[in-house]
């Protein structure tokens, strides 16, 4: 399981958006092969999405230098003499903090009048992660029924579950499905649901 300690928080962040693109297609199971030679970039070029094509190789090639240099991705060599490359834990961390800046929770045609209920109870110690969670809730467009009760109307439970393990703040937090809630009409005129 992956594991965010407080110094994860404060560390740098990658900003350009070809480095935080790189680094979700290697979330998302891309592995680079062969990038010693001119034909293993080629053939990765043919293996990812349209948008990608239009970084330049050499950017590509440096960005991956860069990536093994911080230790966000490892060559892994395989049988048939190529070398692979994979994320490392600290890739998947870091792909996974752009992963959740980008989270939204799609929204049906239609309400199925439940109510979805994110409680919590994180201890002092777990501050910023209570945080966090906190402000990603209000991102996601929660209401906040109590410091830490938020509700929403809609299906979102693998978004929390993704939340809360990038957090790794499971044991804290409970998710729940309400049919009816006291003072609904505050929620129903909060998600225009009226």
């Amino acid at each position: 399981m992956l594991k965010i300690r407080k110094a994860h928080y404060k560390r740098k962040r990658i900003y350009s958006p070809w480095k935080k693109k790189l680094l979700l297609l290697f979330l998302g199971g891309i592995a680079v092969g062969a990038m010693g030679s001119k034909r293993g970039i080629s053939r990765f070029f043919t293996s990812i999405p349209k948008e990608f094509r239009k970084i330049n190789k050499e950017y590509l090639r440096q960005l991956i230098t860069e990536f093994y240099r911080d230790r966000l991705v490892d060559m892994v060599d395989v049988s048939d003499g190529q070398t692979r490359i994979v994320l490392t834990e600290k890739g998947k961390l870091r792909a996974m903090e752009f992963s959740i800046d980008d989270l939204k929770i799609k929204l049906p045609p239609r309400w199925d009048k439940k109510w979805r209920v994110v409680m919590f109870d994180i201890p002092e110690k777990n501050r910023q992660a209570r945080d966090a969670l906190r402000s990603k809730l209000r991102e996601l467009g929660f209401y906040e029924l109590q410091k830490s009760v938020f509700v929403f109307p809609y299906e979102c439970k693998d978004e929390i579950d993704f939340v809360i393990e990038v957090f790794d703040i499971r044991r804290h937090v409970r998710y729940g499905i309400l049919e009816s809630v006291t003072n609904e009409a505050n929620l129903l005129k909060y998600f225009d649901l009226l």
